[in-house]
């Protein structure tokens, strides 16, 4: 299951976003027409049925207008919702509401939109043992939250950048030469005893090569369903304590094909590149 994550380390995410809206004046259409002490309740409610993740963000976006404000959760992240439940109520002065809304809802629903679609297809492969797992194909400036909606869907993550895991890609291997082994020579020569070491390959020659090597995963990218039934036998003959990835073009149609294969990760990019946002909205009860 997904794991909470502390305010500040997307604090400053959630104050630049605010900043987008109100630092050249402020929030006039508000600031005009709310005096300083309306009052107001809303409810944050989903339009759509989905997966829920990004409720603590979005209630910092207001507790940074006005501490004051009360945020009361009702549907946790990593739990679902349908269409019309209340995931929470707002009580407090009005004009901080109104103002923070919108950045609260972006997040809210771009997050729920990843954790939704990284839950139906966890759901699709959930007979056999693959694990889905995210990539670096994230909004700059926003993978931190964005991999942890993966996990608020039932998801796992890759590496969070490329200074917590040695991924041996093509071009990685072209540039020592074209030898996957002199890659993997210079790797174990720089890189710390704690550090997991993956190569990936899209042909079982290249397969064979790496499984030679000192690693710890094979990123299996963009092979066909025999070819890649093929590769997890031989990556299980010639090593069981190898980890197995697929990629490359995974969707919710074949996903379940591919988990069916033996493979012990799937990673999908479209987890976060394209994932549609979850609708959510305020809907608001004045008290003035």
């Amino acid at each position: 299951m997904h794991t909470s994550l502390h305010t500040m380390i997307y604090e400053d995410i959630v104050r630049r976003a605010l900043l987008e809206d109100v630092s050249r004046g402020g929030d006039l259409t508000t600031n005009a027409i709310v005096s300083d002490n309306d009052t107001a309740s809303a409810s944050i409610v989903a339009r759509n049925a989905g997966r829920i993740a990004g409720l603590e963000v979005a209630r910092l976006a207001f507790h940074i207008l006005d501490p004051e404000v009360k945020f009361e959760i009702l549907r946790a992240d990593g739990f679902n919702a349908e269409a019309g439940d209340q995931l929470a109520v707002i009580n407090g002065l009005t004009r901080p509401i109104l103002t923070g809304e919108r950045t609260a809802l972006n997040f809210l629903g771009r997050l729920s939109g990843i954790a939704t679609v990284t839950r139906d297809v966890v759901s699709r492969v959930a007979p056999h043992h693959a694990r889905v797992v995210c990539t670096r194909k994230t909004t700059p400036g926003l993978r931190l939250l964005e991999k942890y909606a993966v996990r608020a869907g039932g998801g796992s993550n890759h590496r969070f950048g490329l200074d917590d895991a040695v991924l041996i890609k093509d071009n990685h291997i072209v540039a020592a030469g074209g030898n996957i082994s002199e890659a993997v020579r210079r790797v174990r020569r720089h890189v710390g005893h704690m550090v997991k070491v993956e190569v990936e390959v899209d042909t079982l020659e290249q397969l064979e090569s790496a499984l030679k090597e000192n690693i710890d995963a094979v990123l299996l990218d963009n092979m066909d369903i025999p070819t890649l039934r093929e590769a997890v036998k031989t990556a299980g003959a010639a090593n069981n304590k190898i980890l197995t990835e697929a990629s490359g073009g995974i969707t919710p149609e074949t996903a379940e094909a591919i988990a069916s294969t033996g493979i012990d990760l799937m990673s999908i990019g479209w987890l976060t590149h394209s994932a549609p946002a979850l609708d959510v909205s305020l809907d608001f009860s004045f008290r003035i």
